[in-house]
């Protein structure tokens, strides 16, 4: 993998992770998707098995992804959800 592979992978994981984290991805959905054939891969920055993606890490990695990449609005619900998940940001 080259790294313009790497920079696309690590910019889908960064759009998918926003997915599950506002839950418009579910790890039913996405099992399911993957056993049927309908999604081959799908790459998180974290274990969909193990965390929600809501931890204050996952949040601040994938807000400060998104504050680089100009989209605001994204950045905005993630730091709604990071308030009412652990409070006082």
């Amino acid at each position: 993998m080259d790294f313009l592979e790497e920079i696309d992978e690590f910019n889908t994981a960064m759009d998918n992770a926003y997915d599950f984290i506002t839950g418009k991805v579910t790890l039913d959905t996405l099992v399911t998707d993957l056993s049927i054939g309908g999604v081959q891969t799908y790459v998180l920055p974290f274990d969909p098995e193990k965390e929600t993606g809501t931890d204050p890490e996952t949040l601040d990695l994938v807000i400060e992804h998104f504050e680089s990449t100009e989209e605001y609005e994204k950045c905005q619900v993630l730091l709604r959800i990071k308030q009412e998940t652990h409070g006082k940001i």
